[in-house]
């Protein structure tokens, strides 16, 4: 059966190629809808759940069909693998455009951030979200899920197009960089200090964080997916998916600001 299914796309992708028509090009992206459900997914688990999912899956559609147009089978690249990167790509320059952090949320952000500054002097030590939430009057929630806002914010400004080639394909700052097949001892030792400093961090969340973070990063399951494998709902996952990050925020700030350098 699983024969027969790979068969029919083949031959399907040999009509789209020849005819470019519409029906194959239906058929190619209702087989391929998968990988824009489980980008939707992990994408959404960032943002705030004001934004609609329909809104992603409609941006993750026009990079599928970008994918299909611009795909060159003789490249031998699996198709696979470039749609993945012009549906994220698609999904992330679409939530740039929409502006999807408000003006309040950044405010919101760096009140925190100041808060955290002055509790850390205070307390000789990062202060919880609780503690930072009393002196805002937010609760824990409310200040880990708009510090996750703020990270994945600064993760859309280093995917951000800065100019575009002759083809027609957009350049984003982060393809930019320096390859890094080629990394300096200077980066390498940056690399592992904060790769270090990452593990030190994971190793200090709770059983629960650390499985999440694990499944999420490592297995790239979707916060559903975790949900199903731990026995707890979405929401649950999604609550201390939150939490661990907000937990790591001051490392992923600094990996952040390194990677953008």
């Amino acid at each position: 059966m699983v024969h027969d299914n790979s068969q029919h796309i083949d031959d399907v992708w040999h009509l789209w190629n020849k005819h470019k028509d519409e029906q194959s090009a239906n058929e190619l992206i209702k087989h391929y809808m998968y990988i824009v459900h489980f980008h939707v997914e992990r994408i959404a688990s960032y943002i705030p759940r004001t934004f609609d999912k329909n809104d992603l899956i409609s941006l993750g559609l026009i990079g599928l069909y970008d994918a299909l147009n611009k795909f060159e089978p003789d490249r031998k690249l699996k198709f696979d693998t470039y749609a993945t990167i012009r549906i994220r790509g698609a999904i992330i320059d679409g939530l740039r455009k929409e502006d999807w952090l408000p003006r309040a949320l950044r405010e919101q952000a760096k009140k925190i951030e100041q808060v955290s500054e002055t509790l850390k002097q205070t307390l000789a030590r990062k202060p919880t979200s609780k503690e930072i939430g009393k002196q805002l009057n937010m609760t824990s929630d409310e200040v880990e899920a708009i510090i996750m806002d703020t990270l994945f914010a600064n993760v859309l400004s280093i995917d951000s197009n800065v100019s575009t080639t002759e083809s027609g394909d957009d350049v984003s700052l982060s393809s930019t960089l320096k390859d890094n097949q080629m990394v300096t001892p200077e980066q390498f030792m940056l690399d592992t200090e904060l790769n270090a400093e990452l593990v030190r961090g994971i190793k200090q969340l709770n059983e629960n964080e650390q499985l999440v973070i694990s499944l999420f990063y490592n297995e790239e399951l979707t916060l559903t997916e975790i949900g199903n494998v731990l026995n707890l709902t979405t929401s649950r996952i999604s609550q201390i998916h939150k939490r661990a990050l907000f937990k790591l925020s001051d490392i992923l700030k600094k990996m952040n600001s390194v990677y953008a350098q």
